[in-house]
């Protein structure tokens, strides 16, 4: 492993992020200049914007013929994005989850994520799996725009605040932000390419495979946008948006990027065995994990986060030990899947039955 190809690396993850911020900045700006609901615009440009890195990724892996990656990088984001950025913001500050979360999005969160894996289980995710992903991802778009009509005046005078009428009047002109759009879609372009090459490269020359590769570093690489935008969202204390931030991301990444990576790639896109057996399966068990999490008094506690982060620690550790073939896998593996996750299952199971008696005694 050379200089060069640990430069390429870190700059096209430096792309990807700066390419993410202009796309979306653009995209919100000019949304809103056509009378675009500010829910819409958060629900579909922002959320979907800060997964733009990913899709770049997985398509431009898929179009190479790294399918590994590709895939990898797919379900290690959304690993990443609940183990790892949930966790981190609700250290910094506890977060509130909204009733609509957890009745709505989180139970679809889970769906779809139970839904790639079926569609992955004969290795490939096919050009109708693509199709029918994306239709998915049509279908929740239309699901906020109308959720938009009923958007209450305090959600709108706030997004305004953010992205409207406080800002410079040179941002409101619409060429720059048509030239803040094309600008970060070719800097995504152009990262994108730059960091699969780049860790295709350290992947070889370290003996890892591509898989872990994009499970770990490029998931995480491609996640910075996500991770600024919910720390920064606790540090303000919309602490709703840092967790919706996650789940709608989490939603785009299997429907939209799952979806289009198999349309563009040719014959669908290859999914690793090691994906369908292990990784794929840990990915529903975080998404079922969120939701007696966030319905336990709609709140992520710190020692929760403190939780999450300790098993996404557990999952690298894991990684890592099976791609190196380490001796101590076995007690390792043994340890997570005889003690430490049933005592989690049953702890939190407990705290949710709790919860459900408490608001059942608090109705008249």
């Amino acid at each position: 492993m050379n200089l060069m190809e640990m430069v390429l690396f870190a700059l096209g993850l430096a792309l990807l992020v700066a390419g993410a911020e202009l796309l979306v900045r653009g995209a919100s700006r000019l949304a809103l200049r056509f009378g675009i609901s500010p829910l819409v615009i958060g629900l579909t440009v922002v959320a979907y914007g800060t997964s733009t890195p990913e899709l770049a990724v997985s398509v431009q892996a898929g179009l190479a013929g790294q399918a590994d990656i590709a895939a990898g990088n797919i379900v290690g984001s959304n690993i990443f994005n609940v183990l790892f950025i949930l966790g981190v913001s609700a250290l910094i500050v506890p977060l509130a989850v909204s009733q609509q979360l957890v009745r709505l999005d989180v139970p679809l969160m889970i769906g779809v994520s139970v839904l790639l894996w079926i569609v992955a289980l004969d290795g490939r995710i096919s050009l109708f799996d693509g199709l029918l992903l994306t239709a998915g991802i049509v279908a929740y778009t239309v699901f906020a725009i109308r959720l938009g009509r009923r958007e209450s005046a305090a959600v709108q005078a706030q997004y305004a605040q953010e992205f409207g009428q406080g800002q410079r009047a040179w941002l409101d002109r619409l060429p720059l932000q048509i030239a803040f759009i094309i600008a970060g879609l070719a800097l995504l372009v152009i990262g994108a390419t730059w960091l699969v090459d780049g860790a295709v490269a350290i992947a070889r020359a370290l003996g890892v495979s591509e898989v872990v590769i994009g499970l770990t570093i490029v998931a995480a690489g491609t996640s910075l946008p996500e991770v600024a935008t919910s720390i920064v969202a606790a540090l303000r204390g919309e602490r709703d948006i840092a967790v919706g931030n996650i789940v709608g991301s989490n939603l785009y990444n299997i429907l939209a990027i799952a979806g289009i990576a198999a349309l563009v790639t040719p014959g669908g896109l290859a999914v690793a065995p090691s994906l369908i057996r292990f990784d794929l399966p840990v990915m529903i068990a975080v998404a079922f994990a969120c939701l007696p999490l966030f319905a336990t008094g709609h709140l992520i506690a710190r020692w929760e986060g403190a939780l999450f982060l300790a098993y996404y620690a557990a999952y690298v550790s894991y990684l890592i030990l099976a791609a190196t073939e380490h001796a101590r896998l076995p007690a390792f593996s043994g340890v997570m899947l005889g003690f430490v996750l049933p005592l989690t299952a049953v702890t939190l199971l407990v705290l949710w039955a709790r919860q459900r008696a408490q608001t059942a005694e608090a109705k008249p």
